[in-house]
């Protein structure tokens, strides 16, 4: 959850707002894009494919029993990669590539990278703030809606942030923001 910054990094009304999503839906970075349409293009041309040849092989050698967990494991499977296949498309139908005149260098929103200094061990880093769709903490692609994201959502460089985590709080200070 998000906990309320010290009183000198609060935003008030008036301030331009800080984009978060699309009207049109959701903002995905170019990386994000293209990863999703790499994800549907395997999914549509190798992994459908594949799962077809198996059920008919299954079909071929009479291995439908009752019993044919093997056949229950290819139909879950297929089952799985339909739902993706399905989300997917419905992704890219409420998708909006955040441009980069979109991603303001003034405060933090979606498609910015964020130099932040963790104010309790002095480390230095930076992250990207993108859609729940397209994080990767690994990769230093952090959603706005975790906590992290929503604390550094609409601050300035020079501003600090406090925030929930399973750990306890933690606070840290924006050092700079680019696109």
């Amino acid at each position: 959850m998000l906990a309320r910054a010290n009183k000198e990094t609060l935003t008030t009304m008036q301030e331009p707002e800080v984009m978060t999503e699309s009207h049109g839906g959701i903002l995905l970075t170019q990386h994000g894009f293209d990863a999703l349409q790499r994800e549907l293009d395997h999914l549509t041309t190798i992994k459908r494919p594949e799962i077809a040849d198996r059920i008919r092989e299954s079909q071929q050698h009479g291995e439908f029993s009752e019993d044919n967990s093997e056949l229950d494991e290819v139909k879950f499977e297929q089952a799985m990669v339909e739902n993706r296949i399905a989300e997917l498309k419905t992704i890219f139908g409420n998708a909006q590539i955040l441009e980069d005149s979109m991603i303001s260098i003034d405060r933090v929103g979606v498609g910015s990278k964020v130099k932040v200094n963790d104010l309790e061990y002095g480390d230095e880093f930076e992250v990207r703030v993108v859609s729940s769709i397209e994080a990767d903490p690994s990769s230093d692609l952090i959603s706005n809606e975790s906590p992290m994201g929503l604390a550094l959502l609409g601050h300035e460089a020079g501003e600090s942030v406090i925030f929930d985590t399973p750990d306890g709080k933690k606070r840290f200070k924006v050092i700079g923001i680019r696109k």
